[in-house]
């Protein structure tokens, strides 16, 4: 499968991936800022494990944060 410009594990080769996300308890939050946060989702190898890249669902949370 493909996922945002990503056709296989840089790991181990393998071109079946999988979309997966933290939640609940494990939200990402801005530093500095009052806000629930986002959602983290993950490209990851179906086959080794390796998390391939991770994003936050709603980066507009973010702004207004650098450091």
């Amino acid at each position: 499968m493909y996922y945002k410009g990503v056709k296989e594990c840089p790991k181990c080769g393998e071109t079946e991936l999988g979309l997966g996300k933290h939640s609940g308890y494990a939200v990402m939050q801005p530093v500095n800022k009052m806000s629930l946060g986002s959602e983290m989702e993950y490209i990851l190898c179906t086959d080794c494990g390796y998390i391939i890249e991770s994003y936050v669902k709603k980066p507009e949370k973010f702004k207004g944060t650098i450091i």
